[in-house]
């Protein structure tokens, strides 16, 4: 949906009107009338001449101020969506038109600073009665709630010798939310489909599961066990039963919202990839017929307790858009006690961080606690700036160092997700590029599997 600003008031107008400033083409008069004056001080020309021009320059830079202080502000009208997609690249449309007659004047959107744009300023003549459009292209690269303030309009006098710069229109909020295009694009697809176009590769298995779906005759490949002897001997043929996976089980996804998701990959942080990813794996679980949810614990917290149905995606997005990592240490044990408490039914805890050796005892003591009752995953980013590192060629003392440590600290992290293996969690070695495909594909093979 669009929205247009409304037009800003009189008042507005002129309280947000600047000190008029000299163009450049009268400071080259200026220039200009200081050479005439050494040029009278050696004879070259009259004195009063000079005088005179001085005289002339100052009636019309005087006329030519007054003509630019009262002509009136032209009106802008901003159109633009009321919600964004970080990281994608929207239109921006600004409409001015302006009461007085051939107003030319440069014109630059008060955008969130900080974000791509390009297309801005433009200069513009205006004519009286009519109105002028220019667009621009504006690309958010950070989700939260942002503001345009205005329009800033630099209005040139008539003979060019001022300047003044006004700000026009209403200001307008805007929310960026997590990309959700992927999911607009999955909606066409089956569940299975929409987890191969993520990449995720699934075993193939026919007609087992935990729920009961039809019966149907006995196909190649079929297992004994699926034979339904009563209605084969019934039927006089070979009658199989086919089930599907358990629908309505609980999805939890644990986000970690501390220092750890602050790196970035590009232009986006590793918070943002993990809020995409979160997004599709919530989005096919509500497909599947399982109820998600989500807790964000270590800086900024959030919980949507978990429920069915596809309109639980705007809950998510509504509750984790605003959502950025903070520069604190994350308190696993803290957020398990809290999921503990929430949550009491059995579900399936996807926590998504970035698992440091450093963190293996509280996360060790939070998983034990959560598995009591949960089946715990746990999907651990890896920054691609390690993958390359590790396999740059090594030229001087500096890369071999690098390389090294590099090295090292990847054994370590590889030993701190061996320990939690060893005490059988699922861990998820990953890089921002696999997080969406990895998540996907342990989810169905958890349910296909019937370990929830």
């Amino acid at each position: 949906m669009s929205q247009a600003a409304r037009p800003a008031s009189p008042a507005d107008r002129a309280s947000t009107r600047h000190v008029p400033r000299p163009a450049p083409a009268l400071l080259a008069c200026l220039l200009l009338w200081s050479l005439l004056g050494l040029a009278a001080s050696i004879g070259w020309i009259g004195g009063p001449a000079w005088r005179l021009a001085g005289a002339a320059l100052v009636v019309a830079s005087l006329l030519d101020l007054a003509t630019l202080l009262r002509r009136p502000t032209p009106r802008v009208v901003r159109s633009m969506p009321d919600t964004w997609p970080i990281g994608v690249e929207r239109s921006v449309a600004l409409t001015l038109d302006s009461p007085a007659r051939g107003q030319r004047l440069d014109v630059f959107d008060l955008h969130p600073g900080g974000w791509a744009m390009h297309g801005l300023p433009r200069r513009l003549a205006l004519r009286r009665g009519a109105s002028s459009q220019l667009d621009y292209q504006l690309r958010a690269n950070a989700r939260g709630d942002f503001e345009f303030a205005g329009a800033q309009l630099r209005l040139l006098s008539p003979w060019r010798l001022w300047s003044q710069s006004r700000i026009a229109g209403q200001a307008q909020r805007v929310r960026v939310f997590p990309n959700f295009a992927p999911l607009a694009k999955f909606a066409m697809f089956s569940a299975e489909q929409a987890s191969r176009l993520l990449g995720a590769h699934l075993k193939r298995r026919r007609g087992e599961g935990t729920d009961f779906r039809q019966m149907r005759e006995y196909r190649t490949g079929d297992s004994l066990r699926q034979i339904d002897w009563k209605a084969t001997s019934r039927a006089r043929r070979l009658i199989s039963r086919e089930y599907q996976d358990e629908r309505n089980q609980q999805l939890v996804l644990l986000l970690d919202t501390g220092r750890r998701l602050l790196a970035r990959d590009g232009e986006l942080a590793h918070f943002d990839h993990v809020l995409d990813a979160a997004l599709v794996v919530g989005y096919l679980a509500l497909r599947q017929g399982d109820a998600v949810g989500l807790l964000a614990s270590g800086g900024t917290s959030a919980w949507v307790p978990p429920r069915r149905g596809l309109q639980t995606i705007d809950a998510l997005l509504r509750a984790s858009y605003a959502l950025q990592p903070q520069p604190v240490a994350t308190d696993f044990l803290a957020a398990a006690t809290e999921l503990s408490l929430r949550q009491r039914r059995r579900s399936l805890v996807m926590l998504i961080t970035n698992l440091r050796d450093e963190d293996i005892d509280d996360l060790m003591a939070a998983v034990q606690m959560l598995r009591k009752r949960h089946l715990v995953c746990i999907a651990s980013l890896r920054e691609d700036s390690l993958d390359t590192a590790l396999g740059a060629e090594v030229h001087d003392l500096p890369g071999a160092i690098r390389a090294g440590a590099t090295a090292q600290y990847l054994q370590q992290r590889s030993a701190a997700h061996e320990a939690l293996r060893s005490r059988g969690v699922m861990v998820l070695d990953v890089t921002c590029a696999q997080l969406a495909a990895s998540l996907v594909e342990r989810y169905l093979a958890i349910k296909r599997d019937g370990l929830l």
